[in-house]
């Protein structure tokens, strides 16, 4: 440097000027680069997982927390995830949780199960705004999780000989984090399971046979694949509890005979709605009969005086009939 300060003052003066301001500004820049970044950059070059000045300031212009990002990076690092800062910076912007996705690949990599970036940062999106999260996804696919089928109460089924039984199952499961993404949840292995075990208890020609074997609901159940198009695999289905309920077939029977007894006083009571109306209209029928009789017989006389009027009809003496004395004699009438 005592080198060239000849040389700068050999220099007109604006030039050197010029040249003394350069220098400033480039020591400032640097200042300020060296005070925001310095720690965090020493602190990834310690570690292990190196970063470049150019690649925190991205992060600060893009209004990203430099800790956050480089805290991860670190983290994976030294848990042997090759995790760029560009990588979780974009995951971040997608709105993703970046510690959440680290540990999911470390806890992964220690179980040695295959999760690549790529697939944890799908989950890790497909579970934002739920209660569950990818840590907790692959933590259920290295410990299988029971979910009891329902939460609560108990499946009610009918065998054929009308006997109600009351069951209870537990489902073992596992993520399945290949199908995870776009695969359905806890809800429906749980309605796949009620719907298997009402459909086996139903094809049971008798309760009993479902007391004395439990185990055959739990193995027709298992082999149906319940499991497809989920995000769980099933690895067992266990009957907890089962119980016999009421007689439905010999309540339905009852219904049903009640039913009958209603629907035959119904037609009852309308065969004797018929026959009252029968015996009404015979009893209008009967009086319209005596009055045309009535009638007829009110006619009768005024027949009479027309046929007299007209001389087809003339009035003869009736001759009286003669009946027998006591004494052999006629009596009565003229005599002879």
């Amino acid at each position: 440097m005592n080198t060239y300060l000849p040389l700068l003052g050999a220099l007109p003066a604006p030039v050197t000027l010029a040249i003394y301001g350069i220098l400033s500004l480039f020591a400032l820049v640097v200042i300020v680069i060296a005070l925001n970044f310095g720690m965090i950059y020493v602190r990834a070059l310690l570690s292990g997982a190196k970063v470049t000045f150019m690649e925190l300031i991205a992060l600060r212009l893009r209004r990203i927390p430099l800790a956050l990002i480089v805290d991860g990076r670190i983290t994976a690092v030294k848990s042997g995830l090759p995790v760029s800062i560009d990588e979780l910076s974009t995951h971040h912007l997608a709105g993703g949780n970046v510690n959440m996705v680290v540990l999911a690949l470390i806890a992964a990599r220690k179980a040695g199960i295959e999760l690549v970036f790529d697939r944890a940062c799908a989950i890790d999106l497909a579970t934002k705004g739920t209660a569950k999260t990818v840590l907790e996804a692959v933590q259920t696919s290295v410990s299988p999780k029971v979910i009891d089928c329902p939460a609560q109460g108990t499946i009610e089924a009918v065998a054929k000989d009308g006997i109600v039984i009351m069951a209870k199952a537990r489902v073992t499961v596992r993520t399945n984090l290949n199908s995870f993404v776009g695969g359905a949840l806890e809800e429906t292995i749980v309605a796949r399971v009620g719907e298997g075990v009402v459909s086996t208890i139903g094809s049971s020609e008798s309760y009993k046979d479902v007391l004395a074997n439990p185990d055959s609901i739990s193995k027709t159940v298992l082999s149906k694949a319940l499991d497809s198009n989920t995000a769980f695999e099933i690895l067992s289905i266990d009957i907890a509890d089962v119980s016999v309920g009421g007689n439905i077939g010999a309540k339905l029977q009852a219904e049903q005979a009640e039913a009958n007894k209603l629907i035959a006083q119904a037609q009852a009571e309308v065969r004797r709605a018929a026959a009252v109306a029968t015996e009404q209209e015979m009893i209008a029928r009967i009086s319209e009969m005596r009055a045309r009789v009535v009638e007829a017989e009110a006619q009768i006389p005024m027949a009479m005086a027309e046929a007299f009027r007209m001389g087809n009809m003339t009035a003869t003496r009736r001759a009286p009939i003669e009946t027998a004395s006591p004494d052999g004699a006629n009596g009565g009438g003229e005599p002879a």
